[in-house]
C-alpha cells in the first residue's frame, strides 16, 4: 500500500512538473513592451513630456509674438505722437519766422522759415514711411489727410517764396498758417484715433492668442493625463503581479502559475518566481509524503506497544505490583498520546493533499460534546476540573467525526492549560443562520503576540502547558481546516478574565 501511495505521489509530482515546464516553455501572448523596466519608464516620461514641451514652446513663441507686436504698437504710437507734436512745432516756427520778417522788415529772416519748412517735409515723409501699406479706411484717411496737409503747406511755401519781396502779399500768406495749424490739429486727432486702433488691435490679438493657448491647454492636458494614466497602469501592472505572486508564495498558495506581463526583465523575474513556486510545491509534497510515511511507519510499533501494555495490564504474565501497575498505566497513557499525535499528522497530511471530504448528516451537537467529554474524562479527573455546561441542544447538519475532532482539540487545549481545580465553561447558542459553541478555560490565555499565529501548522505559543508530552501544534490548524470545509470558522474571542475563549461557528443548514 505504501509503494502504491509513493507511485501515485511520484506520478502527481511528475505531472505537476511537466505542466509547469510546459507553461514555462510555451510563449505567452506577445505584448509590445520595451525590453527593460527603465526603458518603459523613460518611454512613458517622453510621451507624457513631449506634448507639454510642445505646448510650452508654442506658448513661449506666442508670448514672444505678442511682445513683439506690443513693441511695434508702442513704437508707432510714440512716433505718431512725436510726429504730431513736431508738425505743430514746425508750423508755429514757420509762422513765427514769417511774422518776424514782416515786423522787422528783414526778409533775410525767412531762412528760418525755409529751415522749418524742410523739417516739416521730413516729418511728413517719416509719417509716410511709418504708415503700413494697407487698404484699411483709417490708414487711407490718415494718408489722404497727410497728403492734403503737405500740399497745403507746399502751396503756402511757394506763395511766400514768390511774394517774399512784397510785404502785403506776404502778410496775407502769413494768415494761412492759422488754417494750416487747424489742419495739423485735425491730423493729430486722427493720429490719436490711429493709436487707439493700434491699442484695440493689440488687445484683440492678445485675446485671440489667449484663446488659442487655452484651447491648446484644454486639448493637451486631458491627453497628457490619459497618457499618464495609461503608462501608470502599464508600469504598476507587473509590479502588482509580482507583489501578488510574492503574497501567494508567502501564504502557501502554490497551485496557481505565476505570469508577469511587462518588460523583459520583469517577465524574467516572474519566471524566476514561478520556478520558486514549483520548487516550493515540490518541497511541500515531499514534506507531506514524509509525514505520511513516518506516520504509517510509527503505527506498527505503536500497535505492538499498546497490545503489550494491555496484556501486562490484564495480568497475562502474572499479577503486577503497584509500581509495575503504575508503569503499565504510564505506558498505556503515553501510547494513547502518541496515537493522537500520529493521527494529527495523518489528518494534516490528508488536508494538505486534497480537499477535505465531508459526510454530512443531522447530528446533535450536545451528544458530540458528551462523547468528547467521556473521551477526556481521565484528564479531567486527574486535574480535578469542573465542567459547566448549558443544556441547550442544536441539531446541526455536519460531518460528526470531523466536528468531534474539532471539539476534542478545543477541549484538549482547555484541559492542558487549565490549572488544577478550575472551571471549564462550554456554551451552546444559535441564531437564525449559525450555531455557536464557546469553550472558555481559566488558564493563562493566549499571548497577544500569538493571536495571529495560533492557527498556523506546527506553531507553539509562548505559554506552555504543564504537561509531560508536548503537542505538535497541529490541533488548532486541523480544527480550522475542518471547520472551514463546513463553511464556518473558529474565533479567538477577547476575554476580560484570565484564560482563553474560543468560539466555534457552524452554519445550521447545508447550503
Amino acid at each position: 500500500m505504501r509503494d502504491v501511495n509513493m507511485t501515485i505521489h511520484a506520478d502527481t509530482v511528475n505531472a505537476v512538473d511537466t505542466s509547469a515546464r510546459l507553461n514555462y516553455l510555451i510563449p505567452a501572448k506577445r505584448q509590445r513592451y520595451p525590453k527593460s523596466f527603465l526603458k518603459l519608464i523613460l518611454f512613458g516620461y517622453s510621451l507624457v513630456g513631449i506634448p507639454l514641451i510642445a505646448s510650452l514652446i508654442y506658448i513661449a513663441s506666442t508670448v514672444d509674438r505678442l511682445a513683439e507686436h506690443g513693441r511695434e504698437t508702442i513704437y508707432q504710437a510714440t512716433e505718431i505722437t512725436h510726429g504730431n507734436r513736431a508738425l505743430a512745432d514746425e508750423v508755429l516756427a514757420m509762422e513765427r519766422s514769417v511774422r518776424q520778417a514782416l515786423i522787422l522788415n528783414d526778409f533775410s529772416l525767412l531762412e528760418g522759415y525755409i529751415h522749418s519748412h524742410d523739417k516739416f517735409g521730413k516729418t511728413a515723409e517719416n509719417f509716410t514711411r511709418l504708415l503700413p501699406h494697407t487698404e484699411l479706411s483709417i490708414y487711407t484717411e490718415h494718408k489722404l489727410l497727410l497728403e492734403k496737409l503737405r500740399l497745403f503747406e507746399m502751396t503756402i511755401y511757394r506763395e511766400i517764396l514768390k511774394n517774399r519781396d512784397s510785404p502785403e502779399n506776404l502778410k496775407i500768406q502769413a494768415e494761412s498758417f492759422e488754417k494750416l495749424f487747424d489742419e495739423v490739429r485735425n491730423f493729430a486727432s486722427l493720429g490719436n484715433a490711429l493709436i487707439g486702433y493700434y491699442v484695440n488691435e493689440m488687445h484683440e490679438t492678445a485675446n485671440q492668442l489667449r484663446s488659442n493657448v487655452e484651447m491648446q491647454l484644454l486639448g493637451v492636458i486631458p491627453f497628457v493625463v490619459a497618457l499618464a494614466i495609461i503608462f501608470s497602469i502599464l508600469i504598476t501592472r507587473p509590479i502588482k503581479q509580482i507583489d501578488e505572486a510574492i503574497y501567494n508564495l508567502g501564504h502557501g498558495k502554490l497551485l496557481e502559475p505565476i505570469n508577469v506581463n511587462g518588460p523583459q526583465n520583469l517577465k524574467q523575474l516572474g519566471k524566476r518566481l514561478d520556478w520558486l513556486r514549483r520548487h516550493l510545491l515540490k518541497l511541500e509534497k515531499q514534506k507531506n509524503q514524509f509525514l505520511r510515511h513516518v506516520s504509517h511507519e510509527l503505527k506498527t510499533p505503536l500497535t505492538a506497544i499498546r497490545e503489550g501494555a494491555d496484556l501486562l495490564a490484564e495480568g497475562v504474565t502474572g499479577n503486577l505490583s503497584k509500581k509495575q501497575q503504575l508503569i503499565v498505566d504510564i505506558l498505556h497513557s503515553s501510547s494513547l498520546q502518541l496515537q493522537k499525535r500520529i493521527e494529527d499528522l495523518l489528518s494534516y497530511s490528508a488536508i494538505q493533499d486534497a480537499k477535505t471530504v465531508l459526510i454530512k448528516h443531522p447530528v446533535s451537537l450536545s451528544e458530540i460534546i458528551d462523547q468528547t467529554l467521556q473521551n477526556q474524562n481521565l484528564s479531567i479527573l486527574s486535574k480535578k476540573l469542573r465542567i459547566l455546561r448549558n443544556r441547550a441542544d442544536v441539531i446541526c447538519e455536519c460531518d460528526a467525526e470531523k466536528i468531534q475532532t474539532v471539539i476534542d482539540n478545543l477541549l484538549s487545549n482547555a484541559i492542558k492549560f487549565s490549572p488544577p481545580c478550575s472551571i471549564i465553561e462550554i456554551k451552546i447558542s444559535h441564531d437564525r443562520k449559525d450555531v455557536m459553541l464557546d469553550v472558555i478555560d481559566a488558564g493563562v490565555g493566549v499571548h497577544h503576540l500569538d493571536k495571529d499565529k495560533i492557527f498556523e501548522p506546527f506553531y507553539q505559543g509562548r505559554y506552555k502547558p504543564d504537561a509531560h508530552v508536548k503537542g505538535t501544534g497541529l490541533g488548532l490548524s486541523i480544527a480550522q481546516e475542518f471547520v472551514r470545509a463546513h463553511g464556518g470558522c473558529i474565533q479567538l474571542m477577547d476575554y476580560a478574565n484570565h484564560g482563553a475563549h474560543f468560539r466555534l461557528v457552524l452554519p445550521l443548514r447545508n447550503e
